[in-house]
């Protein structure tokens, strides 16, 4: 499994409408997507700084969400919400424990 990491800045008074975006839009399109197994958003609400991660079954799956222009169309509904502009970096995942955050 391979991991794609999309870390900015949001501006502070946008990072839930970011999250509600990642959730409601993103979300549902990567499943439509070959090799998705899944994603998480992360902010820290003092800096603005998000980290968005989807995984993959390979790192050809998520090649192909760049080569068809997928992934760059999810990366510019977030346009408005960016105080800086994302890095992206892909990972093999080595380790996965355990079946996700606990549930409030």
């Amino acid at each position: 499994m391979f991991a794609r990491i999309l870390r900015s800045r949001l501006k502070i008074d946008r990072m839930g409408q970011a999250a509600r975006t990642f959730e409601e839009d993103v979300i549902p399109l990567c499943r439509k997507q070959t090799g998705f197994n899944g994603g998480y958003f992360l902010i820290d609400p003092k800096t603005g700084e998000s980290i968005a991660i989807t995984f993959w079954e390979s790192r050809e799956a998520i090649l192909a969400t760049e080569q068809s222009r997928f992934f760059q169309a999810q990366v510019a509904k977030f346009i408005p919400f960016y105080a800086q502009s994302p890095i992206r970096d892909v990972y093999e995942v080595t380790l996965k424990e355990g079946a996700g955050p606990p549930k409030d």
